[in-house]
């Protein structure tokens, strides 16, 4: 159950049905360029064909995917190449960032990183959680019709080990060369700055995520139409939907009141590492999903939110919870409320009429610190995108952000014991604890 946040919000009306979107810039900036240059002095830039958005990414030398063993959803885990299946652990997201771009995982989004920022040839390169800190930004310099993928930090190249063509192979760094495993395609899928779309196996993980593509146009960015319902279910007690869940894009509704009031059930919970995707939640919807763990919530859409839309509940640091895609409508009070530790990753999301898009629990029975990252998202009539408690260490990071209007985009708060009242102590970019700059927001 998700824990009453009674700092300040505003009830808005819904707004109207005009369609938007927002200009999506697909390159790497100068910098980035600059850095990859100095790795491979002899490359031409990468073009506009490779910029944010959504890839498989296939190595030159074997012709295998860049995947997470096992689609793990922890971090440190060592990434592979293996047969190209289309799998949710074999999806990366660009994310233009300062000197580059971020590559994260569709799937649990964790960071590609060179384990412990290693400057060295032949370090491991994990998946970990998104800082932002030293080996978990890219550059691409182009090579024909494949890019070397270039760790700015120490100026190395993404690398099978031994420059192995087998499948399992672990991924690693090493000087940049013209050995073919040190190059990669990158091949759009959902997002992507080009209206390509690739072919799909008949997976069923393959064929959500097409699905989730059609619902989502508009670059990746929140800006997409409201889907339409392909049915109705009527759920009147909470749905255990363990590892996986796909709704099909049906509408699920019916526990609670609709309201604000606090206990209300949820209509699912997700396990550790599950994934709930492709559902359509109308009231009344009770306290929405709970995640126990580390989850991944794709295409998800609340037409009206009950007490919460989601809740984020693990006590464990290296939790990670993803918000990929979908929309929520009419939140008086909250979208997501963060009640356990770990990251919340919010990315191609849209809202409509919310008091706060997200909110770290200022007064919950545990204290934890609590990391948000939100990136390609759209608001209207929503009063704050974020509050966070900056004396726990919460830190909020923001990107490509489009409000209609205005917004407070990072509120601070002082966190208290259980029982007493968060105290509001500023709004506003600070490089410590609220991460981002002008270029990060655009008001329409």
């Amino acid at each position: 159950m998700s824990t009453p946040d009674r700092s300040p919000t505003t009830r808005t009306g819904r707004p109207g049905d005009a369609r938007w979107r927002l200009s999506l810039t697909a390159a790497a900036g100068a910098t980035a360029l600059a850095a990859a240059l100095v790795a491979w002095p002899s490359a031409p830039a990468a073009d506009a064909a490779v910029g944010a958005g959504t890839y498989t990414v296939t190595n030159a030398g074997s012709g295998q995917c860049l995947d997470v063993p096992g689609a793990s959803a922890s971090s440190g885990v060592q990434l592979q190449q293996a047969a190209c299946t289309g799998a949710g652990g074999q999806r990366w997201t660009l994310t233009s960032v300062s000197g580059g771009f971020r590559i994260a995982s569709a799937a649990n989004g964790l960071c590609v990183a060179v384990r412990d920022g290693s400057t060295s040839a032949g370090k491991v390169i994990e998946q970990t959680s998104c800082t932002g800190s030293a080996g978990q930004t890219w550059s691409l310099t182009q090579s024909g019709s494949n890019y070397r993928v270039v760790d700015t930090n120490g100026g190395k190249c993404m690398n099978t080990k031994d420059n192995s063509t087998s499948a399992g192979a672990p991924v690693q760094t090493n000087s940049c060369d013209s050995a073919a495993t040190k190059q990669w395609t990158f091949s759009p899928t959902s997002g992507g700055p080009t209206s390509t779309t690739t072919s799909t196996s008949t997976t069923t993980r393959t064929t959500t995520t097409t699905t989730t593509t059609s619902q989502q146009p508009g670059g990746g960015d929140g800006s997409g139409s409201w889907p339409s319902d392909t049915g109705s279910v009527h759920q009147t007690t909470t749905r255990d939907v363990g590892s996986y869940f796909n709704g099909g894009m049906k509408r699920y509704y019916g526990i609670g009141d609709g309201g604000q009031g606090e206990g209300q059930d949820p209509m699912f919970v997700v396990a550790n590492g599950g994934t709930i995707e492709n559902v359509i939640i109308d009231a009344p919807a009770g306290d929405g999903i709970h995640c126990s763990g580390s989850c991944t919530i794709r295409n998800v859409w609340w037409n009206d939110v009950g007490e919460d839309a989601a809740t984020f509940m693990s006590s464990s640091s290296s939790a990670t919870y993803l918000v990929d895609g979908g929309g929520a409508k009419s939140a008086s009070d909250k979208v997501f409320q963060h009640n356990g530790a770990g990251t919340v990753t919010i990315r191609n999301f849209q809202s409509h009429s919310a008091g706060k898009l997200y909110r770290a629990c200022g007064n919950c029975s545990s204290s934890y610190q609590r990391h948000l990252v939100m990136d390609g998202v759209t608001v209207r009539s929503t009063k704050v995108l974020a509050g966070i408690n900056t004396n726990w260490g919460d830190t909020a990071r923001f990107s490509r952000i489009t409000v209609y209007g205005s917004a407070t985009i990072c509120e601070k708060y002082q966190g208290v014991p259980k029982g007493s009242e968060p105290k509001k102590i500023g709004e506003g970019a600070d490089g410590k604890n609220c991460f981002y700059s002008t270029s990060d927001i655009t008001y329409r």
